[in-house]
């Protein structure tokens, strides 16, 4: 909502706002934008002389302005809807889908198109590093999006992507998430079918090769041509051939290799994991299909500098790294910790990894995922527990079962305290939370700081 907030004032709309909760980076995007924002939901925040409201889909029937819009007849329409009538209407949406991986590899696909001097529009779920703002309207054509599942608004339960209509389709991966909204995996997929349904037959899907869900998907009908990526190994083994191929050149993922049409092109770039590779190669596929080439592409990616909140360095000079980190799925938690433990043993120290969740999505919350949460962070030497008040199952059990050395706190004080005791000069922490999680990364940064210098 922030970012479409951003697209609307470059159209040269007057944009104000309401939410609860908002934290930076993207409080610091609507000030520096001059978009007025008034914390809580007092229909008095919204002018009398109003054209339209825009909802967000966390607005619910009940809420203050929510009814104040009903009440007086206020047009109104979903973010979705808007966007994909007033500002992706004529233009070829390049769009990025999936479970995991939509905000990084937006990002990166939106970087390399504006590397190569296309100018993209872009709206992305985070702020990327090299772009420094989550959406602007661009000077081209091309447009690059992140397509979430999720509904479009507590009048309209399809999911957003159904609205953005593109011509270049990433779908990354698909499981089971959001179950506020969504009672299984198949639900899921039907939603994704309604997408595949929009992108035209001289359009383009780009997907990994091996992804049973996808599958499932595609089995529904497809009219599109299929493009597919995944790594060598997967090609090895597979009677299918991949259209775009990878292969890490070390253990971390820092340097890798993309294989397609007999031709490698090589990035040693500043990320890590092979989830990341795999988004890249997406990413790659995706730019080659308006244009690009690889050879433009991987330049491109050898100067990428991540996403804010996606394993982002709070403390760049502090003697034990503190990463924020926007991961709240054990997929994605288990991906985010073998990167960086990957990154920790190339490193060749003698350092331990330390891991802090909260476990904060509303799937989450519900406890959907507590079975396969304790080996999602295998991968970390030790893990602390945060478990919100609002949550509805206990993290204790999820503690007990951890492979290695874990705790659990209802306190941030108190946790972030026993962290600065545990950790010593070599050690990693990564901070996971997809909500503001009181600060802590910072706050765990600055203690340290205090204690070691």
């Amino acid at each position: 909502m922030g970012s479409l907030a951003q697209l609307a004032k470059a159209m040269g709309h007057q944009v104000s706002g309401a939410d609860a909760g908002v934290y930076p980076p993207m409080s610091d995007q609507l000030e520096q934008a001059g978009i007025e924002l008034t914390q809580g939901f007092d229909p008095a925040g919204i002018p009398d002389d109003v054209d339209l409201v825009i909802i967000g889909n966390a607005m619910a029937r009940g809420n203050p302005s929510v009814e104040y819009v009903l009440d007086r007849g206020i047009p109104y329409t979903s973010g979705p809807q808007w966007l994909g009538e007033h500002v992706l209407q004529q233009r070829w949406v390049l769009a990025v889908a999936g479970t995991h991986g939509k905000t990084t590899t937006a990002s990166m696909l939106a970087w390399i198109l504006e590397y190569a001097g296309m100018a993209p529009g872009y709206l992305i779920g985070g702020v990327p590093e090299n772009l420094s703002t989550s959406a602007r309207l661009g000077e081209t054509p091309f447009f690059v999006i992140e397509a979430d599942e999720y509904d479009t608004a507590f009048f309209d339960k399809r999911s957003k992507f159904v609205h953005y209509h593109p011509r270049t389709l990433i779908t990354n991966n698909l499981e089971f998430d959001h179950a506020d909204i969504f009672p299984d995996l198949a639900a899921i997929e039907r939603q994704f079918h309604h997408l595949i349904r929009t992108v035209p037959a001289n359009g383009q899907i780009i997907r990994p090769r091996d992804a049973e869900a996808i599958d499932r998907v595609t089995e529904m009908g497809c009219w599109t041509p299929v493009v597919t990526f995944g790594c060598e190994q997967e090609e090895a083994t597979s009677s299918d051939p991949v259209d775009w191929q990878w292969r890490t050149n070390n253990a971390d993922g820092s340097e890798f290799t993309v294989v397609s049409r007999g031709e490698e092109h090589h990035v040693h770039w500043s990320l890590c994991g092979q989830h990341n590779v795999s988004n890249a190669v997406a990413a790659i596929a995706a730019a080659f299909h308006v244009g690009v080439t690889p050879a433009i592409a991987v330049q491109a990616l050898s100067e990428f500098r991540s996403v804010k909140r996606r394993m982002e360095r709070v403390n760049p000079d502090g003697r034990i790294p503190v990463f924020d980190d926007f991961a709240h799925h054990p997929t994605a938690i288990t991906t985010t910790l073998e990167g960086a433990r990957a990154q920790l043993e190339n490193a060749m120290t003698e350092g331990r990894l330390l891991a802090i969740l909260e476990p904060r999505s509303n799937t989450m919350k519900a406890g959907v995922h507590k079975d396969t949460l304790a080996a999602s962070v295998n991968a970390a030497d030790v893990t602390f527990w945060f478990e919100p008040a609002n949550i509805d199952w206990s993290l204790e059990a999820v503690t007990k079962a951890c492979a290695n050395p874990a705790q659990m706190y209802k306190d941030t004080d108190r946790l972030i305290e026993d962290v600065v005791a545990e950790s010593q000069p070599g050690d990693r922490i990564v901070v996971m939370s997809n909500g503001g999680f009181a600060d802590v990364p910072r706050r765990l940064a600055q203690a340290l700081e205090n204690k070691h210098g």
